[in-house]
């Protein structure tokens, strides 16, 4: 298949593939006799399963490194279990965090911006600049 069709089966940009192969994380393609490249159907599923992982948060660079555990004659379990523990923390951290970004601005939606002469709570949270407190 040609990039166009592999772009189009991974559901992607022929920029995003681009970007991959110069990345290390798409194999460059043979080529026909006219210069054009060619992709199998092994690489638009590698290329879905880097769009997806990407979707679920995990870097280019860890999956540049479960792409070299995967390509290993064997695989542990172990080694990929490490990485996914790894993203699990982070994912953990990022829920936290939202949980507390969630409880702050509920709270600064409970105090609406109401007097039009004086800055707005949300505003002044957003852009880390205290309100000045309501007489």
């Amino acid at each position: 298949m040609t990039i166009g069709e592999l772009a189009k089966a991974a559901g992607v940009r022929i920029s995003t593939l681009r970007f991959y192969e110069r990345r290390g994380l798409l194999k460059p393609a043979s080529r026909s006799r006219a210069g054009y490249r060619r992709f199998t159907e092994d690489d638009a599923a590698r290329v879905r399963f880097l769009r997806r992982a990407q979707e679920l948060g995990f870097s280019l660079e860890e999956l540049g490194m479960m792409l070299a555990l995967s390509q290993r004659r064997t695989v542990r379990a172990g080694d990929i279990a490490h990485v996914g523990k790894q993203k699990l923390s982070e994912i953990d951290e990022r829920i936290a965090d939202l949980r507390r970004v969630r409880r702050a601005l509920s709270g600064l939606l409970a105090a609406q911006c109401i007097d039009p002469n004086e800055p707005c709570r949300i505003v002044a949270a957003l852009a880390d600049r205290p309100a000045r407190a309501s007489d």
